[in-house]
C-alpha cells in the first residue's frame, strides 16, 4: 500500500484540519457502548482516532496502522488528548495479530481508497468481528467535487490526484463503491449515506477548514509529482490550484461528498 499524499508535517496538519472540520458531519452518529471492543484499522496519525475514542469513552479502542511513524504520531496525539481508552500497534490489516472474532466493532476511515484489493481487506476485517458485529467505513470520492467559479484547469488538477492514486494501486473515487464492496466482502445489512460538505461565504469555517485547508491543500500536495510525471504541465497545474483557491473568495462555492457505510458480520 502506498500513501500517495506522503508523510510530511504538512500532511499531518492537513489530516488534523480535515478531522476537526468534519467531526459532526462524519462522526456524530458513531458511538460505541461501554465495554465494546473496537478496532480502528488504518489509524494513520490518529486524526480520526481522538474523535472516535472521545465519543465512546467507555469503549476499548485498539488502533493499528502499517506505518510505524504514523502509529507513534497517533499515540502521541492520543496522549496529548488525555485518552485512556485507546491503544496502538503497528500491524498490517491483512495480517492483524488478533484471534478471530476479537472485536465487536470495526472502524475504517480513508483507508480503502489506498488499497489495491479493498474487498480482500474488508473480508480480512470481517474475520476479526464477532458474529453480528458492526463495521463502519468512511470514504471520499474526488469525482463528487464541484465548485464555482468552474475551472477546466482545476478539474484537470483534481484528475491528476485521481490518476496518481490509481497508479499507486488505489481508487480516489471509491466512495460510490462502498455498497457493492461490502456486499462482495460478505457483510449483511449494508447501508450507505452520502455526507455532503458545502462551503460558501456564509460558512467561513468550512471555506477555511475544508475548501482551503483540506481539499485544496491535498491537491497542492501532489503538484510536484503530477508535473514530474507529466500528468499536467506546470502552468496548467498552477492555474488549477489558483482556481481552487478562487472558490474561497466571497462569491465562490465548493461542494464535496463523503460516503459513510455501516454493515454487520453474518451470524455464526
Amino acid at each position: 500500500m502506498e500513501y500517495v499524499h506522503g508523510y510530511s508535517d504538512q500532511e499531518r496538519a492537513r489530516l488534523a484540519d480535515q478531522a476537526a472540520t468534519l467531526t459532526d458531519l462524519l462522526h456524530a452518529d458513531t458511538r460505541y457502548p461501554a465495554g465494546s471492543r473496537v478496532l480502528e484499522a488504518g489509524c494513520g496519525v490518529g486524526a480520526q482516532t481522538v474523535i472516535l475514542a472521545a465519543n465512546s469513552p467507555d469503549a476499548d479502542v485498539t488502533c493499528v496502522d502499517i506505518s510505524a511513524a504514523s502509529v507513534t504520531a497517533a499515540r502521541e496525539r492520543a496522549t496529548r488528548a488525555g485518552l485512556a481508552n485507546v491503544r496502538f500497534l503497528r500491524a498490517d490489516l491483512f495480517d492483524a495479530p488478533f484471534p478471530r472474532a476479537s472485536f465487536d466493532h470495526v472502524f475504517v476511515c480513508f483507508v480503502l481508497e489506498h488499497l489495491a484489493d479493498p474487498v480482500a481487506a474488508l473480508a480480512a476485517l470481517r474475520g476479526l468481528l464477532r458474529p453480528g458485529g458492526s463495521i463502519t467505513v468512511i470514504e471520499g470520492d474526488h469525482g463528487s467535487a464541484y465548485f464555482h467559479p468552474d475551472s477546466e484547469a482545476a478539474r484537470r488538477a483534481i484528475g491528476c490526484l485521481v490518476d496518481l492514486q490509481a497508479r499507486a494501486g488505489g481508487d480516489a473515487l471509491i466512495g460510490r463503491r462502498l455498497y457493492p464492496l461490502l456486499v462482495q466482502a460478505g457483510y449483511r445489512d449494508v447501508a450507505v449515506s452520502p455526507r455532503v460538505v458545502y462551503a460558501d461565504a456564509s460558512r467561513p469555517h468550512l471555506v477555511d477548514g475544508f475548501t482551503r485547508r483540506t481539499f485544496t491543500a491535498m491537491v497542492e500536495g501532489v503538484g510536484e509529482q503530477a508535473v514530474g510525471e507529466a500528468l499536467l504541465d506546470a502552468p496548467t497545474w498552477a492555474a488549477g490550484v489558483r482556481a481552487l483557491h478562487r472558490t474561497t473568495e466571497p462569491d465562490g462555492t465548493f461542494s464535496y461528498t463523503f460516503f459513510k457505510a455501516t454493515a454487520t458480520s453474518p451470524p455464526a
